[in-house]
């Protein structure tokens, strides 16, 4: 088992998470200061650790 690459799955389904919740802090929005707050932050986070996530995944080499 590698170690990087199961980090780098659970950062990818953290970031899917907090994008999800984003886009239904967005979808159910009136308009309010805290909901944009939360909406930027939420997004900016997924994004971070989706990208983070796919990138660990994509460069750990698959040693036996």
């Amino acid at each position: 088992m590698n170690l990087k690459r199961i980090f780098g799955a659970l950062l990818t389904v953290l970031g899917i998470g907090a994008l999800i919740y984003a886009a239904v802090l967005f979808v159910t929005a009136s308009s309010g200061t805290n909901n944009t707050k939360a909406l930027i932050i939420y997004g900016a986070l997924g994004l971070l650790f989706f990208v983070a996530g796919i990138s660990l995944v994509r460069t750990t080499k698959d040693e036996s």
